[in-house]
């Protein structure tokens, strides 16, 4: 046995959940139960693993980082482990150390090892299964048990063409067996599965499992607040044809506990997931889901002549769900959610903390139907009020169905001209983009209690926000841009390569710069001129520069060479301008010339060839 370790690491698997003012009592529900589970170890009748175990499977642990030599030692290896597991996974699934190492054992397991693993976590009756899942260490193995049943069709080490069906119904016989069954318990029960902090991940993996979509494992995605709003990569793999018939039943019994996703924002999860899954996998019983939860939703009681929904949509555990069901919906679901509880309402949702983004899914899925036009036409009368109410959100994604659906661009634009003061007199349009990508208005960007026009030409450009940023992006998909650009042309050379070296601002005159026609494009790169050995050296404005030369022409290129050059130097030696140098080929333009201008034609009538076939 290898030597004793008593120090414990940190538990990496506790992966945050997606943050919301609804999950506060979730926190603080898994803070109390760990620490209950941490005190409670060894007392009240509860084993834990002896320190010499512990021990031994940090050690594994740290084999495992080393690698193996060939397969038959990585085999041997793992199978040598899981002796040492049996007849105590149960207590090396739920301690820290214990847990981590099987977690990543099982992946390299063979799917008959992982179906050992599970029917002993499971015991006789499959009875034991709750206990573990919805322990803060177990929840995490099961899950990964769960996960490996995406390898059935895979070829096995000793093989190299895939299984037949039948050759991985035998190999993955126990695993699939033991998945139904885990399976089989949730639906036993359900409302302590889904309301549970831990339990309820576990579910939620089931469900990805039986449809047949995998996302990366959570220990692996602990987002951080910016990635909140991006879903996972999922990854689809083939099932067995129980798992078709056994997602059935599980989103039945699902449906029994749906008062649970309107009261509770860990079970309001689960059932975003299934509708997620089902979505992507079966889209006709997606369909079927949407309506009976739309049916339940709307038929709770509430003020007279007041739709329950209103209610549901400032809830922070139901708004969520409501989110996802607006992402998901069909054109008639879509239609009937406005035109019987939203009309009228859409200016007031948007101003509450919560509502609001619901209504920024809503238009966004609202985009591709003609329905945008009547929300367009009712949220543009609150933007000023939107605004000032801080939910840059909705009035970013009016901007963005705007550009997709090709509808109410003018109106969005003199309305944000409107919005920010800068539409009357004529002479203030020119200073739209600095007050658009700054979220200011025109008399607190310029410091002016005046009405008059004149733009003082001393202010540097600063504050450039996200979501001024994203704002801007989408307006420079519009089909007239005039504006944008003019105002663009105004800002000084020094101005230009703030923006070009500013995390928010780069992406806006990246946007600008490569959807300008040639003429327009090469009246901003004449400001730019000056500027592009400091925008080399720069992490984001080598990056911008890089998006300019593959969007310009020959002529344009040349221009930034010429430019570039005299910094050789300078530009070598920089960690980003080094790349720019070599992608620009600078040194075939220094000492060949006509070998560097034979090149950049044909790049560029290659690029104009690309660009007819896709117009």
């Amino acid at each position: 046995m290898l030597s004793k370790a008593e120090e414990k690491k940190p538990q990496k698997g506790g992966g945050k959940k997606r943050r919301h003012p609804g999950e506060d009592g979730g926190g603080e529900r898994k803070r109390r139960e760990s620490q209950k589970g941490e005190k409670g170890q060894g007392e009240g009748g509860k084993k834990r693993l002896d320190a010499l175990s512990v021990g031994y499977f940090r050690r594994v642990g740290e084999r495992l980082s080393e690698g193996f030599e060939d397969d038959e030692e990585r085999e041997m290896f793992v199978e040598n482990v899981l002796t040492e597991v049996k007849s105590k996974a149960a207590l090396v699934a739920t301690d820290r150390t214990g847990s981590i190492t099987l977690q990543r054992l099982l992946p390299l397991s063979s799917p008959q090892q992982v179906g050992e693993v599970l029917a002993e976590l499971g015991g006789e009756s499959g009875s034991e299964f709750k206990a573990v899942s919805c322990d803060r260490c177990g929840g995490h193995v099961v899950e990964s048990a769960v996960r490996q049943m995406s390898r059935w069709m895979e070829p096995s080490q000793k093989e190299s063409s895939p299984p037949t069906e039948e050759e991985g119904e035998e190999s993955c016989g126990l695993l699939e067996a033991q998945v139904l069954s885990f399976s089989q318990v949730v639906r036993d029960n359900t409302a302590e599965f889904i309301r549970h902090v831990h339990g309820s991940h576990v579910v939620r993996t089931l469900l990805h499992v039986l449809g047949g979509c995998l996302g990366p494992p959570r220990t692996e995605t602990r987002p951080g607040g910016k990635e909140r709003s991006i879903p996972p990569q999922l990854t689809d793999f083939e099932i067995p044809t129980s798992f078709w018939y056994e997602l059935k039943d599980l989103t039945e019994t699902l449906m029994e506990n749906i008062n649970l996703s309107v009261t509770d924002a860990v079970a309001s999860a689960v059932f975003q997931t299934m509708l997620t899954v089902c979505h992507r996998k079966r889209p006709k019983l997606c369909k079927q889901l949407l309506r009976r939860i739309m049916e339940y939703l709307t038929s709770r009681s509430a003020a007279p002549g007041v739709s329950p929904l209103l209610v549901f949509l400032k809830d922070q555990a139901s708004s969520h769900l409501i989110e996802t069901i607006i992402q998901l919906s069909h054109k008639p679901l879509l239609r009937g959610l406005y035109k019987n509880h939203l009309k009228g309402q859409l200016v007031d949702l948007a101003l509450h903390p919560i509502a609001n983004f619901p209504i920024q899914r809503l238009t966004a899925a609202s985009a591709k139907y003609k329905l945008f036009l009547r929300i367009f036409d009712e949220l543009v009368q609150g933007v000023e009020a939107i605004l000032a109410a801080g939910h840059m959100g909705v009035i970013v994604q009016l901007a963005e169905s705007c550009a997709e659906s090709e509808e109410r661009q003018d109106e969005m634009m003199q309305c944000l001209l409107n919005a920010f003061h800068c539409a009357e007199p004529g002479s203030r349009h020119v200073a739209c983009l600095p007050l658009f990508m700054s979220l200011l208005t025109y008399e607190v960007y310029y410091h002016s209690d005046t009405a008059e026009g004149n733009i003082s030409t001393e202010i540097p450009l600063t504050s450039i926000c996200y979501h001024g940023s994203r704002l801007v992006q989408a307006l420079a998909k519009f089909k007239e841009r005039s504006l944008l650009l003019s105002s663009l042309r105004t800002l000084s050379p020094s101005d230009l390569l703030s923006m070009a070296t500013d995390p928010a601002g780069s992406h806006v005159l990246q946007a600008l710069i490569t959807t300008s026609s040639d003429k327009g494009r090469g009246k901003i790169l004449k400001r730019l001129e000056g500027q592009y050995v400091q925008m080399a050296c720069s992490r984001l404005g080598s990056r911008v520069l890089e998006a300019v030369w593959n969007s310009s022409s020959v002529g344009q290129r040349q221009s930034i060479a010429q430019e570039l050059v005299p910094s050789e130097s300078q530009l070598r030696s920089d960690q980003f301008a080094r790349h720019v140098w070599a992608k620009f080929a600078l040194s075939h333009f220094a000492h060949r010339r006509a070998h560097w201008q034979e090149i950049q034609t044909g790049e560029s009538k290659k690029r104009k060839l690309f660009s007819d076939i896709l117009e």
